[in-house]
């Protein structure tokens, strides 16, 4: 993998290397139910509707998806899927239409003025972890106001899935979405944490001692488990916010299989110079 420094790229070249591009259709959803839930006031409120899904893979089928669903929140939504191979690109065109456009790019997003929300999913991933700092800074910078970048993981069928919210001044939260059935104990998302923590799942970082957190009060609240993982998800999530964790959201989101917690509660301890 390249280093951030040669991360930037040549004048005129996309920023950014070629990734695996594995996806499938139906793989965003539980991000996507997101932003077009709480996080669809930023869409209503902008005065240029712009969305960019950057690094959408092999199939441009969760473009076409993310597309869709945020008509539903605001009708003339342009969404503008960039990849930096060129044949990924080719193959999504045909798929354009009023509202929906295709382009080759990277982390410089090629697109004419300022998205209000920019997906990255499954991209940062393939990098290096001193890579993300300085991605994440030329993304922010090409922020609408109010604007969002969501830096995720996911598996591969949208089971587990974790992401990073930032805005231009930085992280603002960590959001994780399983679904029930689908994990024992919720700290097995780790292994789809993203690029920012995956590493730091050790003691002594914070994000270790939230995971922990979270699979003693899961544990402790097996008793609700015959009243279904909802009810006993929604304790858990209650009892993470009665010890001190600063939990976004409620119970609404919270029987989905969500939550969300401030981000200086899972920050890396050294995120480097």
């Amino acid at each position: 993998m390249q280093k951030a420094e040669r991360v930037q790229g040549k004048r005129g070249k996309p920023v950014g290397n070629v990734t695996r591009g594995t996806t499938n259709p139906n793989r965003m959803r539980r991000l996507d139910r997101w932003l077009a839930g709480p996080q669809a006031w930023r869409l209503r409120a902008a005065v240029d509707p712009l969305v960019v899904d950057l690094g959408y893979g092999a199939s441009p089928a969760t473009a076409v998806e993310l597309f869709e669903r945020l008509q539903a929140v605001r009708g003339d939504v342009r969404v503008c899927g960039i990849e930096i191979e060129p044949e990924r690109v080719r193959i999504a065109k045909p798929l354009e239409r009023p509202g929906l456009s295709f382009a080759v790019g990277g982390f410089e997003l090629p697109v004419p003025g300022n998205p209000v929300l920019v997906r990255a999913f499954n991209v940062l991933r393939q990098y290096e972890e001193g890579d993300v700092a300085g991605i994440w800074g030329l993304v922010q910078s090409r922020l609408a106001p109010g604007g969002l970048f969501i830096d995720g993981t996911c598996d591969e069928i949208g089971r587990r899935v974790t992401w990073v919210a930032l805005d231009a001044d930085g992280p603002l939260s960590l959001s994780m979405s399983i679904r029930f059935g689908a994990f024992e104990r919720p700290s097995e998302v780790a292994e789809r944490l993203p690029k920012a923590l995956i590493h730091r799942n050790i003691p002594g970082e914070r994000i270790h001692a939230f995971l922990n957190a979270l699979d003693k009060a899961w544990l402790e609240a097996a008793p609700l488990a015959s009243f279904g993982n909802r009810q006993r998800w929604t304790a858990m999530c209650r009892a993470m916010r009665d010890a001190g964790w600063p939990l976004q959201d409620g119970p609404s989101r919270w029987r989905l299989g969500e939550l969300t917690v401030d981000w200086p509660a899972v920050a890396p301890s050294y995120q480097g110079p």
